[in-house]
């Protein structure tokens, strides 16, 4: 692992996650012998809207019975949703080792272990055979992803012909300074924005073809303001993101918020198929 890579997964890494998840369930007086995914819903998918956004992506690349590879898995929460509400059978990689073992803890708890599985490794050498997905799935990861061209390259070889990739993240609109830090990085130098069209650039060169791009920005926007009322009226809820942002939660939220608003930054949904080799 290189030293950016070392500093990501230290920006990521939150010490007995699990633990204090298990901590924060309890004393909301939720039986931990009973668990469901959805007691999980306030801190299981670390990007914006959580699951509701999993769902819809879900649903408009219908994902029914893949076998899915989600890369930045954060602790499970997609590939949780994605195999009990989709019939999916799910893989997540992270490049935090707390995040995946909190991920392998979670699904067992919640009966999900058999449909999901999490593994450890780094998403320019996905440790998996060509062809071994027929979707791949990624939510805020390419933000933390400086050698695109690598990363897009693993994901041509792992994915089947025709094989579906989603995906849903933040992107450069202009040449505005961005205030760190964010919830992705404490600093400028973890972060990697690029805009869409040298995305797209990429992908169409390994062969891929965009089949629907979705702003996402508005909605966002929605979301965060309605989250920092709540924060200004009730505070920062026990149980939520910020166990897994750490440090400055309020400061990472209002920055992201402010840029999606100055517009020098924009969310981005979307699928790109993987076209046929004659």
């Amino acid at each position: 692992m290189n030293i950016l890579n070392s500093e990501i997964e230290q920006h990521y890494y939150q010490p007995k996650l699990y633990n204090e998840i298990i901590n924060k369930l309890t004393k909301k007086g939720i039986d931990i012998n009973k668990l469901s995914r959805k007691d999980l819903a306030a801190v299981d998918e670390f990007h914006v809207r959580g699951a509701e956004i999993s769902r819809e992506l879900a649903k408009a690349a219908k994902l029914n019975n893949s076998k899915l590879l989600d890369i930045g898995c954060g602790i499970g929460g997609p590939c949780r949703l994605l195999a009990e509400e989709f019939n999916c059978t799910t893989t997540g990689l992270d490049l935090s080792k707390e995040y995946i073992n909190t991920a392998i803890a979670l699904s067992k708890l919640v009966g999900l272990n058999t449909s999901t599985n999490f593994i450890h490794g780094d998403a320019l050498n996905l440790p998996f055979k060509n062809n071994s997905f027929n979707v791949v799935w990624t939510q805020h990861l390419l933000v933390n992803i400086n050698n695109r061209d690598k990363l897009f390259r693993e994901i041509e070889r792992v994915l089947t012909n025709n094989g579906t990739l989603v995906y849903y993240d933040v992107f450069k609109k202009g040449n505005k300074n961005i205030r760190y830090p964010l919830p992705w990085a404490k600093e400028s130098k973890i972060s990697f924005i690029e805009s869409t069209s040298e995305m797209d650039t990429t992908l169409n060169r390994l062969g891929f073809m965009k089949i629907v791009s979705t702003d996402q920005t508005q909605v966002g926007i929605v979301f965060f303001e309605k989250l920092l009322t709540r924060i200004s009226k009730h505070g920062i809820p026990e149980l939520g993101l910020s166990i897994l942002m750490g440090e400055y939660f309020f400061e990472k939220i209002s920055n992201f918020l402010n840029a999606l608003k100055e517009e020098s930054v924009i969310l981005e949904s979307g699928v790109y198929k993987k076209q046929i080799i004659q």
